[in-house]
C-alpha cells in the first residue's frame, strides 16, 4: 500500500468514473459511505473527502441529494450518458462478414448494442467472458504463447491432452466489483436492443453465475431460471496441491459435471400470446409437438474435428449450441444476437437451422478465425 506521501497514479476521471458506475448500479442512491466503499473496491484506496467533494460539487449538474444525505444519479443522465462509462471508448467498428443468413461485425459489442436500434433483436444466444480477466489483451497474449496466467494448463489426463481452463477462483475483490459492473451495463444495453419477450441465454460459471444472475436482474431483465449442460469438464475434482499423497481421499472442490446457462427476458407486453402475436416472442420453440424444450441437456465438449474448425478456448459444440439457438425463436422468426461470437458457433448453429443472425467480435484473432470457421461447423452433421 502507498504511504501518505505518495500518489497513487490512476487515469484522469478514475475517481469520477468509478462514482458513476457505482451509482448506477443503485438506481434507488446510496450514503457517500456505500459509495466510498464501492470506490476503493474499484479503483483502490481513494480518499473519503475527494468522494464527498466530487459528489457536492456536481450536484445538481450530474447527482440528486436527498434530505437524508443519499445521493442519485439524474434520472434523465442514467440511461445514456453513464453508458460511456462502462467500456471506454471501445473498438469502433471496422469490417464485416456475411455467410449466408449470418452477419459478423469487428467490433466492441458495447459500443455496437449502444448504436443500433431499439427493439430490433429477438434472441441473444451468448457464451461471455465469464471473469473478464481471461480475454483481455495480456491473458489472452499468456495464453497464446503457452505462459498460463490466468489461463491454467492443465496436464493430460489418462494420455488425454486436456484444455486450457480458465481459473475463477484467482478472481481479486476488484475483480469481482468489475464483472458485476460489466454485466449490469452490458444488462442494460441488451434490454435497449431486444423486443418485448426476447430471450437471453448467457453461458456462465458455477462459481460466477450468481453475480451475473443479480447484475443482469438488476439491469431489469427477467430473470426464467437455468438451462444444465450436462458435460463432464477437466475443472475440479483435484486433490491438495503438494499433498495429493497425504490426503488421496480428498478433493478440494467437486468436479464440474454441468454448465449453468442463465435464462433471462425482456418482459412482456401483454399476456404471452399478445407478445407472440405482436413480436414473436415470449417462449421457446418445442422440439416437437409431443416434447417441451427442457432445461437439462445432456451434452459433451467440443468434438476434436470441430476444435481444428475453429480453435477457441471456449469453443461450444454444434449439437447443443443448435438447440438452444432453435428454442430461443418460439416461432423461428426474427433475428439472433451474440455479442461475444467468439468462434462463430452461434452463427453457425443460427445457420444450420435456418436462422438470421448478427455476432460480434472485438478481438480481431478470433474475428478472423470465425470467418473461416462459421461455413464449416454450418455444414457439420451432427448426432440429433
Amino acid at each position: 500500500m502507498a504511504d501518505g506521501n505518495q500518489k497513487l497514479e490512476r487515469p484522469r476521471g478514475a475517481v469520477r468514473d468509478s462514482i458513476i458506475r457505482a451509482l448506477s448500479l443503485r438506481p434507488e442512491g446510496a450514503a457517500v459511505s456505500e459509495i466510498a466503499k464501492a470506490v476503493n473496491e474499484s479503483i483502490g484506496p481513494t480518499p473519503y473527502s475527494s468522494i464527498r467533494s466530487y459528489l457536492n460539487l456536481n450536484t445538481p449538474k450530474y447527482f440528486i441529494r436527498s434530505q437524508r444525505g443519499i445521493y442519485q444519479l439524474r434520472e434523465d443522465l442514467f440511461d445514456e450518458t453513464t453508458l460511456q462509462f462502462s467500456r471506454g471508448t471501445g473498438v469502433p467498428e471496422r469490417d464485416s462478414f456475411r455467410h449466408g443468413s449470418a452477419t459478423l461485425v469487428l467490433a466492441d459489442c458495447f459500443d455496437w448494442l449502444r448504436s443500433r436500434n431499439e427493439a430490433s433483436l429477438h434472441a441473444i444466444v451468448t457464451d461471455p467472458p465469464y471473469g473478464l480477466i481471461e480475454y483481455s489483451d495480456s491473458e489472452q497474449e499468456k495464453l497464446r504463447t503457452g505462459k498460463g496466467g490466468v489461463w491454467r494448463v492443465p496436464p493430460s489426463y489418462d494420455g488425454s491432452k486436456r484444455s486450457p481452463l480458465p481459473r475463477f477462483t484467482v478472481l481479486t475483490p476488484r475483480d469481482v466489483v468489475a464483472l458485476e459492473e460489466f454485466f449490469a451495463q452490458w444488462g442494460k444495453l441488451v434490454m435497449r436492443a431486444i423486443v418485448p419477450g426476447a430471450n437471453v441465454l448467457v453461458a456462465s460459471n458455477p462459481l460466477l453465475s450468481h453475480l451475473i444472475s443479480y447484475a443482469l436482474a438488476k439491469a431489469g431483465l427477467e430473470r426464467r431460471g437455468e438451462i444444465a449442460r450436462l458435460v463432464m469438464t477437466m475443472r475440479g475434482g483435484d486433490r491438495p496441491k503438494a499433498a495429493h499423497e497425504i490426503f488421496p481421499d480428498v478433493s478440494v472442490m467437486p468436479r464440474s459435471m454441468w454448465e449453468p446457462w442463465l435464462v433471462f427476458r425482456r418482459p412482456l407486453e401483454g399476456r404471452v400470446q399478445d407478445n407472440l402475436r405482436n413480436w414473436k416472442t415470449g417462449g421457446f420453440r418445442r422440439p416437437s409437438a409431443e416434447r417441451p424444450f427442457g432445461d437439462v441437456i445432456q451434452s459433451a465438449p467440443a468434438r476434436p474435428n470441430e476444435r481444428r474448425l475453429a480453435p477457441h478456448p471456449s469453443l461450444k459444440p454444434q449439437d447443443f449450441m443448435r438447440k438452444i439457438v432453435r428454442a430461443s425463436l418460439p416461432l423461428g422468426e426474427g433475428i439472433v444476437c451474440d455479442p461475444f461470437a467468439g468462434s462463430g458457433a452461434t452463427l453457425a448453429a443460427s445457420e444450420a437451422v435456418g436462422y438470421q443472425s448478427i455476432g460480434i467480435e472485438r478481438d480481431d484473432r478470433y474475428f478472423n478465425l470465425a470467418q473461416k470457421a462459421i461455413p464449416k461447423l454450418a455444414d457439420l452433421k451432427v448426432s440429433s
